[in-house]
């Protein structure tokens, strides 16, 4: 199985859910800017939609889209899930929200048409982590145990540091208590980041 990659992108929140299932896979990094992998083949052959996430499977088949990756990870590895009767609706709830009302709204951050879509952005951003904080039921989004969507949140947390965007207290200490996992680490180390 291969995860294809571009280091600190949002494939960093799959790298970190497939590392915290204990799922043994190879990493190949892609230069999106000149849509190679890095052992020269072109991106869009692998995913035409030409971004990341991408899981291969051993059988060929990929499975793109972090809401599908990370909802596929939490499938083989339960305890990456929260538990209880609408546990996986809950779940599947706030990949949605992660990724249409935080993630979505970066890329007028990264590639802003004016100032003013950048600092629309930025707010609405600001405001979504807002919520997203008044959400957490513990240490993390569902409570005591980790969840991939708590990968997918901590990776945008990772974006907002980077961009200069504040969140609330809570998301920081978050944020500081992911930065710790080991799975966490250990995608940081293979994708080269700080």
């Amino acid at each position: 199985m291969k995860l294809y990659l571009s280091p600190g992108a949002c494939s960093l929140a799959d790298h970190i859910a497939m590392h915290e299932a204990g799922m043994k896979f190879d990493r190949v990094k892609v230069d999106l800017k000149t849509r190679q992998t890095e052992d020269g083949r072109p991106f869009d052959e692998i995913n035409p939609k030409g971004y990341v996430p991408v899981v291969e499977f051993d059988d060929g088949k990929r499975l793109t889209e972090n809401i599908a990756i990370l909802w596929w990870v939490a499938q083989r590895a339960p305890q990456l899930a929260p538990s209880g009767d609408d546990g996986n609706l809950r779940l599947l709830e706030m990949l949605a929200f992660i990724s249409t009302e935080i993630h979505k709204q970066f890329g007028r951050v990264f590639r802003p048409a004016c100032d003013a879509e950048a600092a629309a952005a930025r707010e609405k951003i600001g405001q979504r982590f807002a919520l997203a904080s008044k959400m957490m039921r513990g240490d993390y989004l569902f409570g005591d145990a980790m969840s991939v969507a708590d990968a997918y949140l901590f990776t945008m947390l990772t974006w907002a540091k980077k961009m200069g965007i504040d969140a609330p207290a809570n998301l920081h200490a978050f944020y500081k208590r992911m930065r710790e996992r080991p799975a966490v680490k250990l995608a940081f180390e293979h994708e080269g980041l700080e």
